[in-house]
């Protein structure tokens, strides 16, 4: 079997996991997603309690619902939000919540909201990132993590490691459901691993490898792709021109 064949059945085993145990919430179903779950407000307040977001000043978490609590969390503890447009069609979103009403910082954090009060960026005026918050379909205990098969994370990450805006120390962290801890998970090339592991019951420090790509790994991508995200080939062409 395939890295890939194998990373889809290990998807489809936790997605039928958190709908069977009723732990699935909004939005549903959880297949095709990284998945919403019971408690994931307090796996949000675990990654916000711990001494890497108190130090840091910008966070680039991920778009989707389980990881809303932190998004919020991030503008309402006065940090900057970097936000990826979902698919990265639009790029990334910054979110000085400096420039938020105080009264709207919650709403400024959902997808809809963002593109109201977030300042859309393509390659420059990133600034650089103090931790990474993604979200997960599996991940193990030594932090190998699967997430919902498009590599969104992986890009994102490697956009921003070719802009020198992440290095091999930036903190990674995931929120998901203790349902999601798995005893292994298959890896690829591009995939990171992650260093904290936040559930709505415990905080868990990686006890594996970091691994991290240290940029784009193109020939993976895809002209179609490519057309798909402007924002990766754009960062192709400066690339290609800077050699």
């Amino acid at each position: 079997m395939s890295v890939s064949d194998r990373k889809r059945e290990l998807r489809e085993e936790i997605w039928g996991l958190l709908e069977e145990k009723g732990v699935a919430r909004f939005p549903r179903p959880a297949h095709g997603r990284i998945p919403n779950y019971e408690g994931s407000e307090a796996a949000a307040r675990r990654i916000l309690g711990t001494a890497e977001f108190r130090r840091a000043d910008v966070v680039k978490v991920n778009p989707d619902y389980p990881q809303l609590e932190v998004r919020k969390g991030v503008l309402r503890s006065g940090k900057v939000l970097i936000m990826p447009s979902p698919r990265l069609r639009a790029g990334f979103l910054i979110l000085d919540p400096e420039r938020i009403p105080h009264g709207v910082l919650g709403k400024a954090a959902t997808i809809k909201d963002s593109f109201k009060f977030g300042k859309r960026t393509g390659l420059d005026g990133l600034p650089s990132v103090d931790i990474i918050v993604c979200g997960s379909v599996a991940v193990t205990k030594t932090g190998f993590r699967v997430g919902k098969g498009g590599g969104y994370s992986e890009l994102e990450y490697a956009v921003l490691r070719e802009l020198n805006l992440v290095d091999e120390e930036t903190p990674i962290m995931t929120t998901v459901h203790d349902l999601q801890i798995v005893e292994d998970a298959p890896t690829e090339e591009h995939d990171f691993t992650v260093d904290f592991i936040a559930t709505p019951t415990r905080l868990l420090a990686a006890e594996g490898p970091r691994l991290r790509p240290s940029g784009v790994m193109w020939e993976e991508l895809t002209e179609r792709r490519l057309e798909d995200m402007p924002i990766l080939k754009k960062l192709r062409e400066k690339s290609s021109s800077s050699k």
